[in-house]
């Protein structure tokens, strides 16, 4: 068990963070630690944190194990807060949907003393933000990347690693570079098309909203994700994301190309060759 689990940023990630590590009994002492105290209430209300204070040096200091659950351009500032304030057997990692640049600050703190950092990403979330939106069962089943580099400590890959599966998840390791390649397709890209959908649509097509049905919600339901730390993630990640949205450009042309031609064999090819590829993600 972790005798101090502190938890910097107790929102959406951070909270489930907090209420799964309260249900699954990993954690002694929970310390949430935010901007506002006044946010911090509901957790405590809740049962889900111990302690909460606006004083991140007093808040980390003697906890075993950091969570940073703030925004991907937060986790690097707040980072160096951390390394100054948190004890020599600290381990840290972070919830960021990023990790080169969370991943370089670490390296570039690791000179001014040493303290075991891997980064984490749990592939779990909502388009809702917050500490309403949290919940204690986010992390059950889901996928959480760790990425080590070889320069990190054994033990705070095998302590993140077990803290993780300890509240339900299951953990696998990429490399930084691997991770936002791979996140940068399979999330990033869909957040940057649903609102572009919703976009050409609010725009060009309004009147046509009144006919939204579950289709056109679902396909568009991440366009009602928080837009500032969405902004943050597109900048971080831009080189992997432009990438990925060349790729989809191209794909896109190929169904309009069909289209137009009005080749209905060729699309039906095409959508039957799409159609189990998704398929395949069961």
């Amino acid at each position: 068990m972790i005798r101090r689990l502190a938890i910097v940023g107790v929102g959406l990630l951070g909270g489930s963070v907090a209420r799964a590590a309260r249900a699954h009994g990993v954690a002694g002492e929970i310390v949430g630690i935010g901007r506002d105290g006044a946010r911090l209430a509901a957790a405590l209300r809740d049962g889900a944190l111990d302690h909460a204070t606006t004083d991140l040096p007093g808040g980390v200091a003697g906890a075993d194990l950091v969570i940073l659950g703030a925004t991907v351009a937060a986790n690097p500032v707040l980072l160096e807060r951390v390394w100054a304030a948190a004890g020599d057997g600290a381990i840290v990692t972070d919830v960021g949907s990023t990790k080169r640049s969370i991943v370089r600050a670490a390296e570039r703190l690791a000179a001014t003393r040493p303290l075991a950092f891997v980064g984490s990403h749990p592939m779990a979330g909502s388009e809702r933000s917050g500490y309403a939106a949290s919940r204690a069962d986010l992390f059950d089943g889901a996928l959480v990347v760790v990425t080590p580099t070889d320069a990190t400590e054994p033990r705070a890959v095998k302590g993140v690693t077990a803290f993780w599966e300890g509240l339900g998840a299951r953990v696998t390791a990429l490399d930084p570079d691997s991770h936002d390649r791979g996140v940068a397709a399979i999330s990033h890209l869909p957040h940057l098309v649903a609102y572009a959908l919703m976009a050409a649509i609010a725009r060009d097509g309004a009147d046509a909203l009144p006919l939204a049905a579950r289709g056109f919600r679902d396909t568009t339901r991440i366009a009602a994700s928080d837009p500032a730390m969405w902004a943050e993630i597109f900048v971080d990640n831009r080189d992997a994301l432009l990438a990925r949205t060349g790729e989809f450009r191209r794909a896109l042309d190929e169904l309009e190309r069909l289209v137009r031609g009005a080749d209905r064999a060729a699309i039906e090819t095409l959508l039957s060759r799409i159609k189990v590829a998704r398929e395949g993600l069961a």
